[in-house]
């Protein structure tokens, strides 16, 4: 792996752009949450595939697919993040998360599992926390299953992290936003009750919610029960694909102490809601999760929202 570029801001969050050959590249980051220091919540994001093929109408990581990463091409992510600041594996952080979540759909690709099974004995890091996000493809139940008995074994009691992307309540509309064949919400729920153990964190649904979507708690209440599922509403991303698609965020990141009915909805439901507003400067930087950063380099009109830090050339 050779790392050829990046860009960012040390105290918030660093894109790397590495290279696996033919041209073959993919992103990966590592941030803090300010003003948390690293030494208490350190987070990796490592990419599970050359580009996406399941093409999420606001994510720029899809548009081309080359494969999916082998388990030492994902570990190659992780261990030139670890040892750059931890040159001994011994990473110190409260939290340290590490989410398979940059580049990739990380159910269609097996060698993921692989890596969550060795991920502890390979760093001294008493506060590793993975965290997988998903849109269940169908036919990804074999990787489900095993994820299922890995948590068990190795992340019980809170240490690991799981999402369902749902990113609306519409059916309609989510076959447009995610334009692959997934689990119904009924079958999500059926997998999040064999998933979720006493001591577990609740198991997150998470809406990247545009203006104008829905959001409608009875029909989550009808799979979903609060007791074991949260609700995370994000800032949808300033993303070449959220323009092209005419897409606006419901939540203003902007405006962090504003009052949405969606939140308070969703409360009233019985549901913990979480409005996760980074760091604006991660919009600067393409921290992001679903901004890829060659899109920006290629550009002849970047962003004007996001993508303003410099690329530096390694």
């Amino acid at each position: 792996m050779n790392i050829i570029a990046s860009t960012g801001k040390e105290e918030v969050a660093i894109v790397y752009i590495a290279e696996f050959g033919e041209g073959k590249r993919i992103e990966l980051v590592e941030s803090v949450q300010p003003p948390i220091p690293r030494e208490e919540k350190w987070v990796l994001l490592v990419s599970c595939m050359f580009g996406c093929p399941v093409e999420c109408i606001m994510c720029d990581a899809g548009g081309f697919y080359h494969g999916k990463l082998t388990k030492e091409q994902l570990f190659a992510q992780i261990d030139y993040l670890v040892y750059k600041r931890f040159p001994d594996g011994n990473v110190p952080a409260r939290q340290f998360k590490i989410q398979f979540a940059r580049m990739g759909e990380p159910s269609l690709n097996p060698a993921v599992l692989d890596v969550l099974a060795e991920l502890p004995q390979r760093y001294v890091a008493p506060g590793l926390m993975p965290s997988i996000s998903t849109v269940a493809p169908c036919g990804t139940e074999r990787f489900f299953r095993r994820l299922l008995d890995i948590k068990k074994e190795l992340y019980s009691g809170g240490n690991f992290q799981f999402q369902f992307s749902l990113h609306t309540t519409d059916v309609a509309l989510r076959d447009r936003i995610i334009p692959v064949r997934k689990w119904s919400f009924e079958e999500m729920a059926e997998y999040g009750e064999q998933f979720y153990a006493s001591g577990d964190r609740k198991i997150t649904l998470n809406f990247a919610l545009a203006d104008s979507y829905p959001l409608e708690p009875q029909v989550l209440l009808r799979a979903f029960d609060p007791a074991r599922y949260l609700v995370k509403i994000t800032p949808l991303n300033p993303t070449y694909k959220a323009q092209r698609n005419n897409l606006s965020t419901y939540i203003d990141p902007h405006q962090g102490d504003a009052v949405y009915p969606h939140v308070q909805a969703l409360q009233n439901a019985g549901y913990d809601v979480i409005v996760s507003i980074g760091d604006l400067e991660e919009s600067y930087i393409g921290s992001n999760c679903g901004q890829y950063l060659r899109k920006h380099m290629e550009s002849a009109e970047p962003l004007g929202s996001g993508y303003t830090y410099p690329v530096q050339e390694m």
